[in-house]
């Protein structure tokens, strides 16, 4: 019997002994979790998009080489007809009767058409952008992506990190109101055979058996209750690990660092957290658009180099092959009105996100005080918990000797076992309960440096 009050009055130890290794089976859940979760991985993988498309926003500014080439057949359409034979036949005629020869032979008119019969045209082609703001912003856009996809998965990390912490603490509560109600139950059990003994020897009565059997079924229900809630919370630790829901699960007693604690309620400073980070970069995007907007009637300059063949009856030789430079130029003249349209809505864009900013930061320092405030809540039911505890087995060592020497009832001891299963109940519950709500405050103050 005093060996049971012992181990449930030991909860009193629970946050005065500091806990020298640091939560090392915690330390590697979270590990496990922000490695295998899934949704991590695809926040991971929208990462890597944002970074391509990065790329491919700056391979625009790069010099590009292109291969073309076109081959046609024609026939009919329009002709040039060109009189050749009627402008030359009488010259050739005269020379002819003046030498005495027919050197010089009759021509015939010459009729061609218009489209290229067996002709092909083969070309390198080199391109380089040389004015073009459009590419200058859509590449800045494309960095500011980039960030607000890491902050976007900073965040679930961030998140996730809470989530495993809380699940965790819910399943070391269950564990160890298990152990508390299996040592009540082992008190009950005893009190059982001893009215049972007593009852035998015509000391006891019928009443008092019920009585004690009753208190072993009331025990053995919270028992079954117990087992599920941690078997729940087993199976949820596992789901954020994203491992099979009924592999073990490691209880590792947990401790409150009083000294972070005092810290984190000291802390105010919320401009590191990934969500304003984000939203931040969301508005320099806005803000970029409008810039990029209003440079719309910057020419957009651009050189190119062929060099090719191009003839008929696929002939490749000096007179076939040639070499182009050139630069094109383009500028908006009238537009529709687009351009301005364009701009408005970007404008538009901006005051939405600032308004996104705005609540987002009330919001997010309504939640960090919310916070304190449960933690500072949490800590003062622990200390209620632990003097309740105290006194409660205090007062179960007073009736169960006295219940034993015959000066107290069964009803008393019964009650004094409650009230000390209770007490120690709540000291369990309320020592998680203060480690769940300083997770969540460290989830609050948590800031990313990049």
């Amino acid at each position: 019997m005093k060996k049971a009050i012992l181990l449930l009055s030991g909860c009193l130890l629970f946050y005065s002994v500091p806990q020298a290794h640091g939560q090392t089976v915690l330390e590697q859940y979270i590990q496990e979790g922000l490695e295998n979760n899934l949704v991590l991985k695809d926040k991971n993988i929208d990462l890597q998009r944002a970074i391509l498309t990065l790329k491919d926003a700056k391979s625009y500014f790069l010099p590009s080489l292109d291969f073309g080439a076109s081959y046609t057949l024609a026939s009919g359409g329009r002709t040039i007809d060109f009189p050749i034979g009627d402008l030359l036949n009488p010259v050739y005629s005269t020379l002819n009767q003046l030498t005495g020869t027919s050197a010089f032979p009759q021509l015939e008119n010459v009729s061609e058409q218009l489209l290229p019969d067996n002709f092909y045209d083969a070309r390198f082609r080199a391109s380089m952008p040389l004015v073009n703001t459009d590419l200058i912003y859509q590449r800045k856009i494309r960095e500011k992506q980039v960030l607000l996809s890491e902050f976007e998965l900073k965040t679930y990390e961030a998140n996730l990190i809470q989530d495993i912490k809380v699940a965790y603490y819910n399943y070391c509560t269950a564990y160890t109101a298990i152990g508390v109600i299996q040592s009540s139950q082992g008190l009950v059990e005893q009190n059982l055979r001893d009215n049972k003994s007593l009852l035998e020897n015509g000391k006891g009565l019928p009443a008092s058996v019920l009585r004690a059997e009753s208190e072993v079924e009331n025990i053995n229900a919270l028992l079954i209750e117990a087992e599920s809630r941690k078997r729940n919370a087993a199976h949820y630790v596992n789901f954020l690990l994203n491992r099979p829901v009924n592999s073990e699960v490691i209880f590792e007693e947990q401790f409150a660092d009083l000294a972070i604690l005092d810290e984190l309620l000291r802390g105010q400073d919320l401009s590191g957290r990934s969500e304003i980070l984000q939203v931040q970069t969301a508005e320099s995007i806005q803000e970029t658009l409008i810039k990029a907007g209003k440079n719309y009637w910057v020419p957009k300059i651009n050189t190119y180099a062929d060099l090719g063949s191009q003839s008929f009856d696929w002939a490749f030789d000096e007179q076939s092959r040639y070499a182009i430079l050139g630069i094109n130029l383009s500028m908006p003249i009238f537009q529709g009105g687009r351009n301005r349209n364009q701009i408005y809505r970007s404008e538009l864009g901006l005051q939405s996100v600032q308004n996104q900013k705005s609540l987002l930061q009330n919001k997010l320092s309504l939640d960090l005080q919310l916070a304190k405030n449960e933690v500072i809540t949490n800590q003062a039911a622990l200390k209620s918990a632990e003097k309740k505890l105290e006194s409660s087995a205090a007062y179960f060592r007073l009736v169960d000797r006295g219940f034993k020497e015959g000066t107290n009832s069964l009803i008393e001891f019964i009650d004094a076992r409650n009230q000390l299963t209770q007490a120690s109940l709540q000291k369990t519950i309320s020592s998680y309960d203060l480690l769940k709500s300083l997770a969540i405050l460290e989830r609050q103050l948590t800031s990313e440096t990049f």
